[in-house]
């Protein structure tokens, strides 16, 4: 059985900003305020690189 895809919602390291992302990004994801990276693709699940507050 094949794991569902979630969205998770983290918060920027560096500004704080809360941001809801996809958990099987296939680009980088940056931080809309302030441009920082907060996940990577790894051809599979992301690399988050931000602090997660909640699977959703």
């Amino acid at each position: 059985m094949a794991e569902e895809s979630k969205f998770i919602r983290v918060n920027c390291p560096k500004c704080k900003n809360e941001q809801i992302i996809f958990g099987k990004a296939a680009t980088e994801i940056k931080c809309l305020v302030c441009g920082e990276v907060l996940a990577k693709p790894t051809g599979g699940k992301t690399k988050i690189e931000a602090k997660i507050i909640e699977v959703l």
